[in-house]
């Protein structure tokens, strides 16, 4: 798994909290505690899937275009990180002569393959508005504990 979905996710909830307001990617980048470059080639990818969308100049930024309580984080995480589960390396040699070390390879790229579509399946149960209203709610768990 990359960062890239976690910095999209958080964007969005951020974008999600101040509806009909912009916001810099200077902006962004403090509050997701990153640099401003690595959030436009983010935002960026999230304009083209239409989830954000951006004005230049003074006063400009990118601002939400979807409803947050229809856009997935499935939507969110094909967008940014489908085929991130399974590393680009995995162990073994087809060409032993050992059974395990011939077939590692096959049998991890199915367990990945498998465990990318439960984990999609999971992501569209969530939301951009249950991840803001989780936020919502553990900050006020946090302020009761106290």
């Amino acid at each position: 798994m990359n960062s890239e979905f976690t910095i999209a996710v958080h964007s969005l909830a951020l974008l999600a909290h101040i509806p009909g307001h912009m916001a810099s990617s200077e902006l962004i980048a403090q509050n997701v505690c990153t640099n401003p470059a690595r959030i436009r080639k983010i935002m960026g990818i999230l304009r083209k899937n239409g989830f954000v969308k951006t004005k230049e100049g003074v006063g400009g930024g990118y601002i939400l275009a979807c409803d947050p309580d229809a856009v997935t984080l499935a939507e969110i995480y094909h967008s940014m990180s489908k085929g991130t589960l399974k590393p680009h390396w995995c162990s073994g040699d087809p060409k032993e002569a050992c059974l395990v070390s011939a077939n590692i390879h096959n049998v991890m790229d199915q367990i990945f393959t498998e465990a990318e579509l439960y984990y999609t399946k999971y992501l569209e149960q969530l939301t951009i508005q249950s991840v803001l209203d989780k936020i919502r709610q553990s900050t006020c768990q946090d302020q009761v504990s106290e």
